[in-house]
């Protein structure tokens, strides 16, 4: 879209979403997973609602992965202060109904932050969501297989992975999540290895698609709601 395009949709609309993201180790996939899913969810659930869909921020929240190369942090307040400009532009510009389609664990900070931001600004209201861990798109998860987590299949769509790339074959075992939180980042990666949580590298296309379609109808859902009180 274009201003104009833009200005013209707001004397209608003032629905808009905002994907967030991180770059970031994931095992044998790419880097910007956290950057392509969110977006791409965030896209295919508002494009049938002509809702418009800002560029994901790429980077977010994630100091334990800094010795797994490529892996890029911001401060916590650097991220803050990023997506409150961000939303007070989108503001300013007239949108008043927002959800964030979150895509990294570490960028739980801007969910606090949202009902701050919402709080000095009335006539706005913002919805902040996980996609991967909504309610629906999470059951279909442990439906599937319940030994699933990061950088292992749950992750794994044909739009993540890298060609020429092949992952493991076998289920690996669950790490343990409290002495994962207890590492410093160089232990981290000693103790993760290649990356993986937990659970199969990959699983089969059909069932990675059945998924899909439960978290971009989930997040449809949220976009076409009530809203609260917002106009």
């Amino acid at each position: 879209m274009n201003w104009m395009q833009v200005e013209n949709y707001l004397r209608s609309d003032d629905r808009a979403v905002l994907p967030l993201g991180s770059t970031e180790q994931h095992s044998f996939l790419r880097l910007t997973v956290d950057c392509i899913l969110p977006e791409r969810v965030a896209v295919e659930a508002a494009e049938p609602l002509g809702i418009p869909v800002f560029p994901v921020v790429s980077y977010g929240v994630t100091p334990y992965f800094r010795e797994f190369p490529g892996s890029i942090s911001l401060k916590v307040e650097t991220h803050l202060h990023v997506v409150r400009d961000i939303l007070d532009s989108m503001a300013h510009s007239g949108f008043r109904r927002i959800l964030i389609v979150n895509g990294h664990g570490g960028n739980g900070a801007v969910q606090q932050f949202a009902q701050e931001w919402t709080a000095s600004h009335a006539d706005c209201r913002v919805i902040f969501h996980n996609w991967w861990n909504a309610p629906r798109t999470w059951a279909k998860v442990q439906a599937i297989d319940p030994v699933a987590s990061h950088g292992s299949w749950m992750e794994n769509f044909p739009w993540t992975r890298l060609p020429g790339v092949e992952v493991p074959g076998d289920q690996r075992p669950m790490v343990d999540l409290a002495r994962v939180r207890a590492l410093d980042p160089l232990a981290l990666r000693e103790y993760l290895g290649d990356g993986n949580y937990g659970g199969l590298y990959q699983r089969s296309d059909d069932e990675m698609l059945a998924l899909w379609q439960i978290a971009v109808e989930e997040t449809r859902a949220l976009l076409d709601g009530t809203w609260g009180n917002a106009s």
